[in-house]
């Protein structure tokens, strides 16, 4: 008979759920990977009367996390409560335990996963937290073993799908941002507050984990520059395609000669790109690499059972190396003592092609001045259109592309763009990749 693994979850909503089913419907193809039988048995949930999408007739539910988190039978805790507090004090007490831990809380990885880390290492248990990135990508696998022998240069993905959801509908759709928020909030994709997704918080914390797998550094977190997709308008949409782009939603690692560019905001892809296609709640992450080359993985980056996957798939990379004398992946994919701090580049020193458009006057001569302006700062321009007026208006919109320039002269650029007397209000720009 095979030894039974014995797992707890704590939270035992959707994704939770969905661990169950999985668990529980895919038994026997798990006992084959791993010559083990992985059961939930026990789940804290806040009411334990509460309808559920999985079978809990075979488990025990507790309203008291803490009963789980030490109980003797149990080998590996699930955290799937979110939140950062009571879930980092809840882990580290299950590691303390000498528990193995699986989880899908990006916020409790990039905020305090060092410490959780290096908990885990004195304590000799693993944690895993391939669901915390992308749902059901196996991207963290990706990155800190199939990528083991390369040298990572870029990642870059579309790692929030309600920010997709919303930037697809617009471009598809024409439509503005606020109405197809309220779409997305309606459907379920977005939250009654937003901010964690339409403000990038998310994807940086998602971003934060997968440069420290990928760069062998810590995870920083408070080092993202982070900007979210509520000033993108259906204009700037609408302008991007004249262009030939998509406006895409990216968090971007790049190793540079500089240090680490770690940066979340809107993005111009060409449409060319398979980036640029990701459309709807889908996910994606483009890995470049010295001798894998350039990699695209792409899936659902949510819901019950793709985010399951993961969790699941976790499970059986813990049950395979619990009683191995083989030591199992480091946490963060690089032997602890390899971990080093890198230099983090400053905003001002990004390097990238920018977008940026504008209101200006009728009047002749005023795309000479912008000109000049780019001209003088050494900025070369690589496309520009300008609108003629709807009738009765006194301003036009021009829009321009440069090529690939320092960040800290487009914003010099920009303060004196904004000076002219023949520009009204705020110079709009995003940044522009060419992958």
């Amino acid at each position: 008979m095979a030894e039974v693994i014995k797992v707890g979850l704590l939270g035992l909503g959707t994704v939770g759920g969905g661990t169950v089913n999985v668990t529980q419907r895919n038994a026997a193809e798990i006992a084959r990977r791993t010559g083990k039988s992985i059961q939930v048995v026990t789940a804290a949930v806040r009411d334990v009367t509460a309808d559920r999408i999985c079978d809990t007739d075979s488990l025990d539910l507790t309203e008291d996390a803490l009963s789980v988190v030490n109980n003797p039978e149990i080998d590996i805790i699930v955290e799937l409560m979110g939140g950062t507090d009571l879930a980092f004090d809840l882990v580290m007490h299950a590691i303390e335990n000498g528990k193995h831990v699986v989880t899908a809380n990006k916020a409790l990885i990039a905020l305090r996963g060092n410490n959780i880390v290096k908990a885990a290492e004195e304590a000799n248990v693993m944690v895993a937290f391939e669901a915390a990135v992308a749902g059901g990508i196996s991207i963290i696998k990706a990155l800190r073993e199939g990528f083991s022998g390369n040298q990572i240069r870029l990642i870059a993905g579309i790692i929030n799908g309600t920010g997709n959801y919303i930037l697809t509908a617009m471009g598809d759709e024409h439509r503005d941002f606020s109405d197809v928020l309220a779409e997305a909030q309606a459907l379920g994709y977005a939250e009654a507050d937003p901010s964690f997704d339409v403000d990038g918080i998310d994807a940086a914390h998602k971003l934060t984990i997968m440069a420290s797998l990928s760069f062998g550094m810590p995870l920083c977190f408070d080092r993202v520059f982070t900007q979210g997709i509520r000033d993108i308008s259906l204009t700037d949409i609408q302008m991007a395609d004249e262009f030939g782009y998509r406006i895409k939603h990216m968090g971007i690692a790049r190793r540079t000669d500089a240090g680490v560019e770690l940066r979340v905001h809107p993005t111009l892809v060409a449409k060319e790109h398979l980036l640029a296609n990701v459309n709807g709640v889908m996910n994606a992450v483009y890995v470049d690499a010295d001798a894998a080359g350039p990699s695209l993985l792409y899936g659902a980056g949510a819901g019950a059972e793709p985010t399951a996957s993961s969790i699941v798939a976790d499970l059986v990379d813990v049950a395979r190396r619990m009683d191995s004398s083989v030591a199992y992946v480091p946490t963060l994919g690089f032997q602890a003592d390899q971990v080093e701090d890198l230099v983090i580049v400053a905003s001002a020193a990004f390097k990238s092609a920018y977008f940026l458009r504008m209101e200006v006057t009728d009047q002749p001569g005023v795309l000479a001045d912008i000109s000049s302006i780019f001209a003088n700062l050494e900025v070369s321009i690589e496309a520009v259109t300008q609108k003629e007026p709807p009738r009765g208006a006194d301003t036009a919109s021009i829009s321009l592309i440069t090529q690939l320039t320092d960040e800290a002269k487009v914003i010099t650029a920009i303060s004196k763009l904004e000076s002219l007397s023949q520009v009204a209000g705020a110079v709009h720009l995003i940044r522009v990749e060419q992958f």
